[in-house]
Parts: C-alpha cells; structure tokens; sequence
C-alpha cells in the first residue's frame, strides 16, 4: 500500500478554508465572538502568522491520523509489521491486498469516517472542555460543527488520495 503524503499537506489546507467561512461574522463568527467576549480588537492582537501556521501543522497531524480511521487497509499493513515488513509478508496477505487493497478507497467512505470522527471524538472533547469552562452550548456547538464538517471533508480527501 503506497502513501501518498501530499494528501496529507492538501487535507489540512481544509481547516483553513472551512474556518474562514465558519468563522466568518455572517456565518457563526459573530456569535463565537459574543460567546468569547472578544472584540474584533482582540482578534486583530494576535500573531496571524504563528496562529495560522500552527494550525496548519497541527492540521498536518490530524489528517495523518485521519488515515488509519479512513483507510481500512492500514490496519492490514499494520498487522505484518508495517512497510518496511511488506516484501517479507506472507502470500496470503499479498493475496488480500490484491483482493481488497482498494476497496472502499472513496472520498464518500473517508467523508463519513471524518463525520463519526468528529461526532464520537471531536464533539465530546469540545463538550468536556466547555463544560469545564462554563461555555454555552452555543460555544460548543460552533466549535464541534467546525470540527465535524472539517474532518468529514479531510477524511474523504485522505481516503480518496492517500
């Protein structure tokens, strides 16, 4: 199973591209803004290049773990010891991976792995923490929408191309 780890660098650009409009005041960011009692004075405080480029890198990390949710076969790799154990594998999982190494390889497939990621991962991390802050279920629900509809869409990406 070969990796392509350019998916992984055009997956996380999605973060960027759904928390634009997310965020944007016509969408939910003037409500976010409100939940967190910033201003778009404090917004402007920030450095954009350090806030932009860590989340990048961090998006980075979440669509390379996004492949072991979205892409079955990974599983199979792993269970022969990895890459570097591939050419040493047994024919029958040649014969698998011949059989199933590109089944279920869809950007629908990876989509709806992202979506229960984000639903059964992401939404109840979010909810913890807000609870723990005393942020309003408006405050969680902005944030866990981002988050479901972003690894929906890298999950897909990822399954699909990687």
């Amino acid at each position: 199973m070969q990796i392509n780890f350019i998916s992984f660098f055009a997956a996380a650009i999605v973060t960027l591209f759904v928390g634009f409009v997310w965020y944007h005041p016509k969408v939910f960011g003037t409500i976010w803004m409100r939940e967190n009692n910033f201003t778009e004075e404090d917004l402007r405080k920030g450095n954009m290049l350090k806030i932009f480029g860590l989340t990048y890198i961090f998006s980075v990390m979440i669509s390379m773990t996004l492949l072991s949710l979205t892409v079955h076969q990974s599983g199979a790799v792993s269970m022969v010891g990895g890459p570097p154990a591939l050419e040493s594998a047994k024919p029958s999982f040649k014969a698998f991976m011949d059989d199933y190494g590109l089944l279920y390889r869809t950007f629908k497939h990876g989509a709806l792995h992202g979506f229960l990621s984000g639903l059964f991962f992401a939404f109840p991390i979010i909810g913890i923490n807000g609870l723990f802050e005393r942020k309003s279920w408006k405050y969680i629900f902005i944030h866990a929408g981002f988050w479901i509809v972003s690894l929906a869409l890298m999950g897909g990406i990822i399954c699909q191309f990687a």
